[in-house]
């Protein structure tokens, strides 16, 4: 079968993806950019790969005709605090007018629960995009889910931020608005078992795990999986606004995301009971569970896909590939080299930079310079890294973008998503004469960009010329 997953680079889409190649489908990843598919090469090899943007006017025959079925996860919830409703509304236009052109026979999208007569703007933007996409020439599956539980999910990371964060928690009067959440196998398991499902064709269905708890409950059980001490104070008097920096600033969530969260958690998310998990066959987990079950993913660092990895967690949200070619004119860099021996060692050394390892050099300095980043409204170092020791192109690496991660050519190239008066770029690579290179290269903006660059001389005179001494030192070690 040959299926067209669009959102192919998001949370879902990545744990998706590999789901439908061992079934033996035929896949057709569309993205914005081919740069952001974070794929394992070898899977790479097994996809077809379609730019498109479906905010742009629709460009015909980029698409092939004989396609059998699309998954439509295009959200723009955390790109916009105003009008991402309506370019969710655009989106779903423009897919209709794509997917006009083929043979398409199936749609199936994941949206949210909407039961309640008085939505908030992200929920009625969903129900918005189903009602769109009802209009289109296929047979459409409707998924409505509401809070998904698993490594890596928005969701989950908020809670576990809170959690491990604040022992202590003084909390806004929604903690006690209840949910109704599902674990995230049981969202890919409805999701690939109404593929082909007649039964299932123009049909909308909420699914949720058993569970009906306010956000309150849900804090409480995590933290006895966990086995931590929480104490929770609710504060009716504090303003969703008030809500919202409280959730950036605690938790690794963007400030837009914690906006239209905060508002979708003034309405309660119940699921409707339906006949889905007897067509399918599924009894979908409890709360618990899926919590135990996300912490051995993290456990055993295998956690496929985090929404922090995704564009729309950083600064930039398209045009990313622009940045991979580092300029040379008018520009400011620190450069460092060094020769070394053990190749394979270093490498795995500079794989394994940022998140928990750190830099190698002068964390609390970084530390304090994602504070900083944070308070201006960027993304500080909240984002930390999917894997310890795994990179790919696309991901996200604490405030930098991973630009290119090859092995191969022994180059790692990192471009900048920190608050700065201009652009950064922070790059590894080995020459053939064995000679490791780190350069810093900043292209500041304005008198303000040059100012900003040597008031932080000092500090990179010690940061990048002990980072490369004890990523040398630390690769000896690995020996």
């Amino acid at each position: 079968m040959r299926i067209l997953l669009t959102g192919a680079n998001g949370y879902i889409g990545m744990r998706l993806l590999p789901l439908l190649l061992n079934s033996g489908h035929d896949v057709i990843c569309c993205v914005r950019d081919k740069g952001r598919l974070a794929i394992d090469p070898e899977m790479v090899e097994k996809v077809s790969i379609v730019e498109i943007d479906f905010l742009e006017t629709p460009v015909a025959n980029i698409l092939p005709k004989n396609i059998d079925v699309a998954y439509y996860l295009i959200h723009s919830m955390s790109s916009s605090t105003s009008d991402f409703d309506k370019k969710e509304e655009t989106s779903a236009q423009n897919f209709n007018t794509y997917v006009a052109l083929t043979n398409i026979k199936q749609v199936i999208y994941l949206s949210g629960i909407v039961n309640e007569k008085n939505l908030s703007k992200h929920l009625w933007s969903r129900k918005n995009v189903e009602e769109i996409l009802y209009k289109g020439n296929y047979k459409l599956t409707v998924l409505r889910s509401g809070i998904i539980v698993g490594s890596g999910s928005s969701s989950f990371e908020i809670i576990r931020d809170l959690c491990e964060k604040l022992p202590v928690m003084i909390t806004p009067r929604w903690v006690a608005t209840q949910t109704q959440p599902i674990a995230i196998r049981d969202v890919l398991s409805f999701m690939t078992g109404v593929l082909k499902n007649e039964k299932c064709y123009n049909q909308s269905f909420d699914i949720s795990g058993p569970d009906i708890l306010t956000y309150k409950e849900m804090l409480y059980q995590y933290a006895r999986v966990r086995g931590i001490r929480l104490f929770i104070i609710t504060l009716p008097l504090m303003t969703p606004k008030l809500s919202s920096y409280w959730l950036y600033f605690v938790t690794s969530t963007s400030y837009k995301l914690a906006l239209n969260l905060v508002d979708s958690m003034k309405i309660p998310v119940i699921a409707r009971k339906n006949q889905l998990p007897e067509i399918v066959g599924i009894t979908p987990m409890r709360y618990i569970k899926a919590l135990e079950l996300a912490f051995i993913k993290i456990e055993q660092n295998q956690v496929v896909s985090s929404w922090k990895d995704s564009m729309v967690s950083g600064r930039f949200k398209q045009n990313i590939q622009k940045y991979i070619t580092v300029p040379k004119k008018g520009c400011l860099t620190d450069k460092k080299s060094m020769k070394i021996k053990n190749i394979e060692q270093v490498m795995d050394t500079i794989w394994a930079i940022g998140g928990d390892t750190g830099w190698y050099y002068g964390d609390w300095m970084w530390k304090i310079r994602g504070y900083v980043d944070k308070i201006f409204g960027g993304v500080g170092l909240r984002r930390g890294r999917t894997h310890p020791n795994k990179i790919y192109s696309g991901d996200a690496l604490d405030f930098w973008r991973v630009l290119v991660a090859d092995k191969k050519e022994k180059r790692l190239l990192l471009f900048a998503e920190m608050r700065v008066p201009g652009e950064a770029w922070l790059e590894f690579d080995i020459d053939q004469n064995n000679i490791l290179h780190q350069t810093a290269t900043f292209r500041p903006r304005g008198i303000w960009g040059r100012i900003y660059w040597y008031m932080m001389v000092p500090f990179h005179y010690f940061i990048f010329g002990g980072m490369i001494r004890n990523v040398v030192r630390q690769a000896k070690k690995t020996r």
